[in-house]
């Protein structure tokens, strides 16, 4: 038996044994044209054939804890997924499959539905982008494509009052802190809020289990526990065994405009790089002048452990973008209660100011995101180097550039491509005003000294950047 520190599961540990089976998934494909289906079976033997391989083998994973990305494909090397067609719509031919994911030879239910969806995000989403089907060029065509591939997975719910929070927060975090997760999404489900994270473990998983209990008790159907990740990350961060609902956005910017246009309010837990790119992600839409009077509540909270986490962070943020950045978001420590009622008095003023401008709940059209916001950030050596973490821009704009930073960082952590770029090249060097490096080598350090770069159990970790404060 194996306990999970981070993730209060108890169970039998992974074996490496295989079964070959054909399924049919689950969701949103469930009904598809001739033509339709043919294009899946020649994307899954095509370009795409790699990706689609990688994400399905992490689905069939789930519930590991690992974020080595090679370590699926280590343990499963013979793994094949093929695209078969009937008239009665789609097979997946599995191969040398992790046995995990059947009872008595029998896929596991949840298991299946997510399945469908890395097919149809990977292989389907992919095929309609690949056909020009989705405008890429321009910012409308953007926020359009993040539409219709958010109604696609059936994530859009019309008639429905503001309910949807958005969680964030580390994959990597103490005992604690993921208790007190799981008892602000207990607090939020009893008062009917459905959760949508990144769909991985920890601050991912806490507050949907804790939801998940809560909306039992309350008789709450049917429950959200949304999950939005993209290619880079699924492969490194399987979905935790709550999601019901997963998309798999092409990129990492997609998957950042799903979060905030579905959110009716964000709360952020304790956590890593990947988090303090979210949070300036956030902070440089919310800075942005024409979204002064958008209504989006913002809570970072955690246990009284993490009140210097929070400290450092709040210093850090005021540090380089001033405090009225600082003023977007509120600082509630070891409060869960007091959390769920101000996310339940930020959804009211949500409905009002939505119904006055006549937006739609379900989805924030009227979120201005600049469209450099909108375009994929490679993280290049010379791109990271090049960023420009100077003063002399709006502080949205470098918010929005402290946020690439932040993504280059979690590129190399966990993601083939950068962890590739990084052995190859060494790490990425980072520059701009020597206060603000500063700051950012301190809050680095910070994460390292506690933990929050890797998962629990991971090697010892080995910097991917060097902040150069001279």
């Amino acid at each position: 038996m194996h306990n999970e520190d981070a993730n209060d599961i108890i169970y039998k540990e992974s074996s490496n044994e295989t079964i070959d089976a054909s399924i049919r998934p689950r969701g949103t494909l469930d009904i598809l044209s001739k033509r339709e289906i043919e294009a899946l079976r020649s994307i899954s033997r095509e370009d795409r054939s790699e990706l689609l391989q990688n994400c399905a083998l992490a689905v069939l994973s789930c519930g590991g804890w690992s974020d080595d990305y090679s370590r699926p494909k280590s343990r499963f090397p013979d793994f094949s997924l093929e695209v078969h067609q009937n008239d009665r719509g789609l097979r997946l031919e599995l191969k040398n499959a992790p046995a995990d994911a059947f009872v008595d030879g029998e896929v596991i239910e949840g298991i299946a539905e997510l399945l469908g969806s890395v097919v149809r995000d990977i292989a389907f989403i992919g095929a309609e982008i690949d056909a020009g089907n989705f405008d890429e060029n321009t910012s409308r065509g953007i926020t359009d494509s993040v539409f219709g591939i958010l109604r696609h997975a059936h994530l859009l719910v019309p008639r429905k009052d503001p309910n949807l929070v958005v969680c964030w927060g580390g994959h990597s975090i103490k005992r604690p802190e993921y208790e007190y997760t799981k008892k602000v999404g207990y607090e939020l489900g009893l008062r009917g809020m459905d959760i949508c994270t990144g769909c991985g473990p920890g601050a991912m998983k806490g507050p949907m289990k804790g939801a998940n209990i809560a909306h039992a008790k309350q008789r709450h159907y049917p429950n959200r526990y949304i999950g939005i990740t993209e290619p880079g990350i699924i492969s490194a961060e399987p979905p935790n065994a709550i999601v019901n609902n997963l998309v798999i956005m092409p990129d990492i910017e997609k998957r950042l405009e799903a979060f905030v246009r579905l959110s009716h309010g964000i709360i952020v837990f304790p956590g890593g790089a990947g988090t303090a790119e979210e949070i300036l992600y956030i902070l440089s839409i919310l800075l942005h002048p024409e979204n002064q009077s958008v209504e989006m509540p913002l809570i970072f909270t955690g246990p009284e452990g993490s009140k210097s986490y929070f400290e450092e962070l709040d210093a850090f943020i005021r540090l380089v973008l001033g405090d009225e950045a600082a003023e977007k978001y509120k600082i509630i420590i070891e409060n869960p209660v007091i959390v769920a009622r101000e996310m339940a008095k930020g959804h009211k003023v949500v409905k009002k100011y939505r119904k006055a401008i006549k937006d739609a709940y379900y989805y924030n059209w009227s979120l201005m995101i600049d469209e450099s916001l909108q375009h994929p950030f490679e993280p290049t050596h010379d791109n990271m180097t090049n960023l420009n973490l100077r003063r002399d821009q709006p502080i949205h704009e470098l918010a929005a550039n402290m946020r690439r930073a932040f993504s280059g960082i979690v590129a190399g952590n966990v993601k083939a491509q950068g962890i590739e770029l990084i052995k190859a090249h060494g790490r990425y060097q980072i520059q701009g005003d020597s206060d603000i490096m500063e700051g950012l080598d301190k809050l680095l350090q910070g994460f390292v000294d506690q933990g929050r770069m890797k998962l629990p159990g991971s090697t010892p970790y080995e910097p991917c950047y060097d902040v150069l404060t001279a």
